[in-house]
């Protein structure tokens, strides 16, 4: 299939390790489209720097940056309220943690299908969203859940132009070192990418982010290229006994 032939995929590019995976899988499989929200969260232009970076390394074209000040107006969220604090302590996916932001994930597809719509009609290509959301060892939040996309994928079928909007979540089952494995596999590029919570230089490897995508690493076998503050040969000390 030719590049003039191919299907576009939207792809939610956080900057993040699974996002990351997902700009490979829609660099292989799609014209990628890369969109980036700046929604006020703490480490908001590392994140740009990590968008853009991933951006160019795929030389993706279409590529937007959208704000939102909602959630820091709001609060409610250690990721957009100073006055709440990041837990550094273990990951429990049993217990919603305060760094969920409230309803996020409608807001950031949302604003993923109306490009895609606009995209469809000015290309005359089929459009699908990608979004990077883990179901099975991630945060717990519940605007991740299966059970959540199967519901916007039904309100896309009734609240959109044809009604054939997709979203794809090609990692929802898949555990995180499943997702280390497959992103090598497809060679994306994790050097430039960043999930910590609250540090923009070195990543802390204490909020559950880190620590989650530290422990996906060691469990696939290889080494995590960004750097971390307290230093690889520490990692282990930044794991539960049951990681």
């Amino acid at each position: 299939m030719t590049e003039t032939q191919r299907p576009i995929a939207v792809v939610l590019l956080s900057g993040g390790m699974d996002s990351c995976v997902c700009a490979a899988l829609a660099a292989r499989d799609y014209e990628p489209a890369f969109l980036h929200m700046d929604y006020g969260q703490l480490t908001a232009a590392r994140e740009r720097r990590s968008f853009e970076a991933i951006a160019d390394y795929y030389r993706v074209k279409r590529r937007l940056v959208a704000t939102s000040a909602l959630f820091r107006q709001i609060g409610g969220s250690a990721l957009t309220d100073s006055a709440l604090a990041v837990p550094e302590g273990g990951v429990d996916a049993s217990i919603i943690p305060v760094t969920y932001v409230p309803f996020r994930n409608t807001h950031l597809l949302a604003a993923a299908v109306s490009w895609g719509e606009v995209l469809e009609r000015e290309t005359g290509k089929p459009v699908v969203v990608m979004i990077g959301a883990v179901a099975v060892d991630g945060s717990g939040y519940p605007d991740c859940r299966p059970e959540y996309f199967a519901a916007f994928q039904h309100l896309l079928e009734v609240g959109t132009r044809d009604g054939k909007a997709r979203v794809e979540t090609p990692l929802l089952g898949l555990h995180k070192a499943d997702i280390v494995r497959l992103g090598l596999e497809l060679k994306a590029p994790f050097p430039l990418s960043w999930s910590c919570y609250q540090s923009s230089e070195e990543a802390c490897g204490r909020c559950d982010s880190c620590r989650l995508r530290r422990r996906a690493f060691r469990q696939a076998g290889t080494e995590d290229p960004i750097p971390y503050a307290n230093g690889r040969v520490e990692e282990s000390s930044c794991l539960s006994p049951n990681d």
